[in-house]
């Protein structure tokens, strides 16, 4: 279900090439259709970053670039770094996945700039039919997953264990943490590294941790002494953890293939937890103006024309999923 953007074209010599030739060398799309696939993809992972316990490695996987994104961010490696330095340019260019990567990013941010106030609306507005199209892409990516691991007997505690994690922290409640430089590192490591992990989300994992408030509010006055210390820590934090972590994950796809697919799939399945349409919220802190849900609690739905129209929605959402699904397996087919 994935493109292969992590194969080099050629073997060409890179000392005398030009700037284009290495921009075109580097893994990544290759055609207009490609990139626009791409950047649609990462539309939809930023889309889905904004929703709280929705994570763009969700979508990720739904849309098959996973593998393509973990091996992306390793590419940025000590090797890169050996080259730059040796100020070998258009080599490092040759063999960082930026083409992959820039065409991606640009999906994302533009999803975060001009999505969040529609998300914003329609999770206030009409919260069941949201969360339900939801559910059905997230049902839809669990079939799927699930369904490419071989040995599911034997991977079946590895999927509950994904599962019951998954399920325990969506219910955790935000904490009272401190501000000091350690934990703000390392709150940036584990947030990011959510942000990647199918089934959770990085803000909502920031959000328990104690340090969301604290870190958008840096945010909002970066260029203040006191608040670029804290924004440089974070972000070194960020750093760190995606690069160590995405080669974690993608050694484990290697080496020990289902059982991480098992867990990768617990993970979604332990989330339908905070995605479930019908929930009341138990408590709330309204934060610049913004009211965010600490504690809620997942109810059942009454039987009326509202239930009917989440229960299409679902399906919609579930069959745009299978529909891309086989789409993609047809294209790698052909």
């Amino acid at each position: 279900m994935s493109a292969n953007y992590n194969q080099n074209p050629s073997n060409t010599e890179t000392s005398n090439i030009s700037w284009t030739e290495a921009w075109l060398a580097s893994p990544g799309p290759r055609v207009f259709s490609e990139h626009l696939q791409l950047f649609l993809k990462g539309l939809a992972m930023g889309t889905a970053d904004i929703v709280p316990g929705v994570s763009g490695g969700t979508v990720a996987f739904i849309t098959g670039i996973y593998l393509n994104l973990l091996a992306a961010i390793s590419s940025i490696n000590g090797k890169i770094l050996g080259l730059v330095l040796a100020l070998q340019f258009k080599k490092a260019l040759t063999e960082l996945h930026l083409r992959f990567l820039v065409t991606l990013v640009a999906g994302i941010a533009l999803a975060l700039i001009s999505t969040a106030h529609l998300m914003h609306f329609l999770l206030t507005e009409h919260p069941v039919q949201t969360w339900s199209v939801f559910m059905g892409l997230i049902t839809a990516s669990i079939l799927i997953v699930g369904h490419s691991i071989e040995n599911r007997f034997s991977t079946f505690p590895t999927l509950l264990l994904g599962t019951l994690l998954a399920y325990g922290i969506t219910g955790l409640i935000p904490l009272q943490t401190p501000e000091e430089a350690w934990y703000i590192f390392f709150s940036g490591m584990i947030a990011i590294c959510a942000m990647i992990l199918p089934g959770l989300s990085g803000s909502f994992i920031l959000l328990i941790l104690g340090k969301y408030v604290f870190i958008t509010a840096a945010l909002r006055n970066p260029f203040l002494p006191d608040n670029l210390e804290i924004i440089f820590i974070f972000t070194a934090g960020c750093i760190i953890g995606i690069l160590g972590f995405s080669r974690v994950l993608r050694y484990s796809l290697e080496r020990w293939h289902d059982f991480t697919l098992a867990l990768l799939t617990g993970f979604m399945i332990g989330a339908m937890r905070k995605v479930w349409p019908w929930k009341v919220t138990l408590e709330s802190q309204i934060i610049r103006g913004k009211e965010h849900v600490l504690r809620e609690e997942n109810v059942w739905p009454e039987a009326n024309l509202e239930l009917g129209l989440a229960l299409l929605l679902m399906l919609a959402g579930f069959s745009v999923v299978i529909l891309l699904d086989k789409i993609s397996k047809n294209n790698t087919a052909g």
